[in-house]
C-alpha cells in the first residue's frame, strides 16, 4: 500500500473544513479532485472515512478521526522535512558539521566559528574531534561533511587542500642542556629519550621527520595526548617533536617547557581540508571551507600561533 501525501493532504483539509468544496477552494484544486481523493483513500484502507451530510458538508467517523489525528502529525513531519531539505542548498542558512583534530581545533576553531557566526549568523557549525583514523573515516561514512586536519594517509578518494603548512618544533625541559640554545639538531638528541606524541596515522607523519633528518629517536613512551606529553618533557622524561609553539611555558602541573626549531632539513606538516571526493559540497559547506582556508591564509601571514598544534 502507497499512500501518497496528496492523498492525505486533501482529505485532511475536507476534515479541516467540514466541507469538501471549501476544502477544494483552500486547496486550489477542483472539487472532483478532493471527492476522489477521499474515494480513493477509503478504498485503500477499506473504511469509511466521513459520513456525507447531503447539502451539509461531511463529518469524520471514528475511524476517520483516528486517520486524519494520525495524518496530521505526519503531515506536519513532511513539511517540517521539506524546510530542512530546503536549507541544505541554503547558501547561507543550515548546519555545517566539521571534523576537527583535536589541537588544531583549540588552536583556531574558536576565533574562526566566532568570526564565522558574525559574518553568517544563520548557519550552525558543529565540531566532531576525533584523531587522524577517525576523521577520515568520518569523511568517507558521512558522519562529517568537512574535515579539518593533517594531510597524512587520506585516502584517494577524498579531496584535499592543503591550508597551511606549519614547522615541526622540539619541546625540552627547561633545565635541558639544549635549552638556551636558538634552535636544535635532531641529530643533538639521538640518544636522549624521546617522548613520542601522536595517534597511530600521525606517528607516520613524524616519523618523517625523523627519517629525513636521519636520525633513529630513542622512544622512551608514546603518548596520545598534549598536555600530558608537556607534562613529562617538563618533568625531564624526554623531549618531544609536535607542530607550533605553545603560548604557555607552563605544564598543567606546574611543569616548564621551552620550545626550539629544528635546524634540519625536514619537511612541513600540510594541515587541510578534507572532503569527500565523490559528493558535490553544499553551499554552506563550501561557503565555511572557503573561509577557513581564507582565515588560515590570513593567520600565516601574521605569522600568529596562539597556542599548540601537535599531532595528537
Amino acid at each position: 500500500m502507497n499512500i501518497s501525501l496528496r492523498l492525505l493532504r486533501y482529505v485532511t483539509a475536507a476534515a479541516d473544513s467540514g466541507n469538501v468544496t471549501e476544502a477544494a477552494r483552500k486547496l486550489q484544486v477542483s472539487q472532483p479532485s478532493v471527492s476522489a481523493a477521499i474515494a480513493e483513500l477509503e478504498q485503500m484502507l477499506g473504511i469509511a472515512i466521513f459520513v456525507r451530510h447531503h447539502a451539509k458538508g461531511v463529518t469524520l467517523t471514528p475511524a476517520g478521526q483516528k486517520l486524519i489525528a494520525e495524518a496530521r502529525l505526519l503531515l506536519k513531519h513532511a513539511d517540517e522535512f521539506s524546510k530542512s531539505a530546503e536549507s541544505l542548498g541554503d547558501t547561507e542558512r543550515g548546519e555545517v558539521t566539521v571534523g576537527c583534530f583535536p589541537t588544531l581545533a583549540a588552536c583556531y576553531m574558536p576565533a574562526i566559528m566566532t568570526d564565522f557566526s558574525k559574518r553568517y549568523p544563520l548557519i550552525q557549525l558543529r565540531l566532531a574531534e576525533g584523531d587522524q583514523e577517525r576523521l577520515l573515516a568520518d569523511v568517507v561514512n558521512g558522519r562529517v561533511e568537512l574535515a579539518f586536519t593533517f594531510n597524512h594517509a587520506v585516502p584517494q578518494t577524498l579531496d584535499s587542500t592543503v591550508l597551511m603548512k606549519l614547522p615541526f618544533v622540539v619541546s625540552l625541559p627547561a633545565d635541558h642542556r639544549l635549552a638556551k640554545a636558538p634552535d636544535v639538531s635532531l641529530h643533538d638528541l639521538k640518544d636522549d629519550p624521546m617522548i613520542f606524541f601522536g595517534d597511530q596515522l600521525i606517528s607516520g607523519y613524524i616519523a618523517q621527520v625523523f627519517e629525513a633528518a636521519g636520525v633513529s629517536p630513542v622512544v622512551q613512551q608514546r603518548i596520545v595526548t598534549f598536555e600530558v606529553m608537556r607534562g613529562l618533557v617538563a618533568r625531564g622524561h624526554g623531549y618531544s617533536v609536535h607542530v607550533a609553539t605553545p603560548s604557555s611555558s607552563t605544564s598543567y602541573d606546574g611543569g616548564k617547557v621551552v620550545v626550539k626549531p629544528i635546524r634540519d632539513d625536514v619537511p612541513k606538516a600540510e594541515i587541510a581540508c578534507i572532503a569527500p571526493g565523490v559528493q558535490l559540497m553544499r553551499p554552506a559547506v563550501k561557503l565555511f571551507a572557503d573561509f577557513l582556508a581564507d582565515a588560515l591564509g590570513q593567520t600565516v601571514e601574521k605569522e600568529r600561533q596562539p597556542m599548540a598544534v601537535a599531532a595528537e
